[in-house]
């Protein structure tokens, strides 16, 4: 896919970035050889290929699932501005 000057004019404008006028040719090179490298690794023959979550065969070390910290809800209850049935009360701050 080659990209153009306009292209890159355009993708600057809506994604609201300054681009010098100087740089603009080494964006379009760049972008280029970026699509180009998409476009190649797109061609290749993926469909003997299993999709998997990680390139490495490795398990995830979980830790057990235990409370670490005690139940301070009743001292932040306490100290909190408004409080109603165990919810913070805050302002409305959408009509």
């Amino acid at each position: 896919m080659s990209i153009e000057r306009s292209d890159i004019e355009k993708i600057a404008h809506l994604a609201r970035l300054e681009v010098a006028e100087a740089d603009v040719p080494e964006y379009v090179r760049n972008l280029s050889n970026v699509f180009d490298l998409v476009a190649q690794m797109d061609s290749v023959d993926t469909d003997s290929v299993e999709p998997m979550a990680h390139p490495m065969e490795m398990v995830q070390r979980l830790r057990d699932d235990v409370a670490t910290e005690s139940d301070q809800r009743e001292h932040f209850q306490q100290i909190a501005p408004q409080t109603e049935n165990g919810l913070y009360l805050v302002p409305k701050v959408i009509e």
